[in-house]
């Protein structure tokens, strides 16, 4: 059996090595993960108390609607209940997106690098891809504006994009969105918001109203640290929503995601807390990278795109024997670069340290 022919150009996802492995390699007692941009403080601790207490009916399908979390997301933000989408993370909203609005003879621009199961998604559905380079990390709206012709469906802004971390200011999406064309839909994919540093003036969510052709990502895997729940979800207009729910699984998000996610909503402490710390593990290294003469781009999320002097993979295998996972910038479409999340302070003096003795052989070795 033949799949698409489209399928030829891709590959399945491939996952790092498992810690377990990795230390029976290599003969470690410990390794730090700071590969996928998990939280490394974990999640609310009200999702771990009121687990330890109740137990879910496995046996009962979930609410494919997600009423009661839909009530409490669509309160917090001030939006009404029908103009939400839930997904298995934002990841399958982008998969649906692609689904739904992108078909052979279309095309869809998005920056490079950014998120490539945008690219990934689009490929499977036979639409042509135009990638417009980043500029110093930053999406170049301008030139992403001049790619949109009468066959372009879909346009991908990330903010803060992945896997530079950089923010799109506010003057220059409101500035886009007035020039692009309003039959053609813009995804704007905010998996990192909670880490930015002015939630307040980058607040878009009150600015759907002004535009027909948005949709905004969030996802619960990130800053509130549910990443293997796998939930998720999108705000837009009632028309662009009934669109996605067509091509939604009916119950595409579990129980438990669901009930953990309507908890981590309301503790906004913990998520607080995350951003606080995240904050000042982010200074420290960015002090550190400037004091052995590594830069670094721009970013407002958990993760930091580092330009190495030799290849991120070289840096990549010498992190792994010495305990830590990153992720080698030439699998994410920026080579001579790793990037790697903001974990905890004791972790990230230990990873300066190994960086620092790194730099010192290569430095000598040049």
């Amino acid at each position: 059996m033949k799949g698409k022919s489209a399928l030829n150009q891709l590959s399945p996802y491939q996952q790092g090595k498992q810690i377990k492995d990795i230390q029976k390699e290599y003969g470690l007692d410990r390794i730090v993960k700071l590969a996928s941009n998990e939280n490394p403080y974990g999640y609310s601790k009200h999702v771990r108390d009121f687990f330890l207490h109740n137990i879910t009916e496995f046996n009962i399908y979930p609410d494919g609607y997600t009423a009661e979390l839909r009530t409490a997301i669509a309160g917090k933000l001030n939006v009404k209940e029908n103009h939400l989408i839930f997904g298995s993370g934002s990841e399958e909203i982008v998969a649906m997106i692609c689904r739904a609005f992108l078909y052979p003879g279309t095309n869809t621009v998005m920056a490079a690098p950014t998120f490539p199961q945008y690219k990934h998604n689009a490929i499977i559905e036979g639409a042509l891809v135009r990638e417009i380079p980043t500029v110093n990390g930053y999406h170049d709206l301008d030139k992403m504006l001049g790619a949109i012709d009468e066959k372009t469906k879909v346009v991908w802004l990330c903010s803060p994009n992945n896997p530079t971390g950089s923010v799109i200011p506010k003057s220059d999406f409101q500035s886009f969105m007035k020039k692009c064309p309003d039959n053609i839909l813009v995804v704007l994919d905010e998996a990192y918001y909670e880490y930015m540093e002015d939630l307040e003036s980058n607040n878009t969510i009150e600015h759907l109203s002004d535009y027909s052709n948005l949709i905004l990502l969030r996802t619960f895997s990130k800053a509130f640290g549910l990443a293997g729940l796998r939930i998720g979800y999108g705000v837009s207009n009632v028309e662009i929503v009934k669109n996605l729910d067509v091509v939604r699984g009916p119950f595409n998000t579990t129980s438990l995601a669901q009930r953990a996610a309507l908890i981590a909503l309301e503790d906004t402490a913990f998520i607080g807390e995350t951003a606080a710390k995240n904050k000042l593990v982010k200074q420290s290294m960015q002090q550190f990278l400037d004091s052995i003469g590594w830069k670094y781009y721009d970013s407002q999320a958990n993760f930091l795109l580092v330009s190495t002097p030799i290849s991120g993979t070289e840096v990549f295998q010498y992190l792994v024997k010495n305990g830590f996972i990153i992720r080698p910038g030439e699998v994410l479409g920026a080579p001579n670069t790793i990037r790697f999340t903001l974990g905890e302070a004791d972790d990230m003096k230990l990873l300066q340290k190994k960086l620092a003795e790194l730099n010192d052989e290569t430095t000598k070795g040049n």
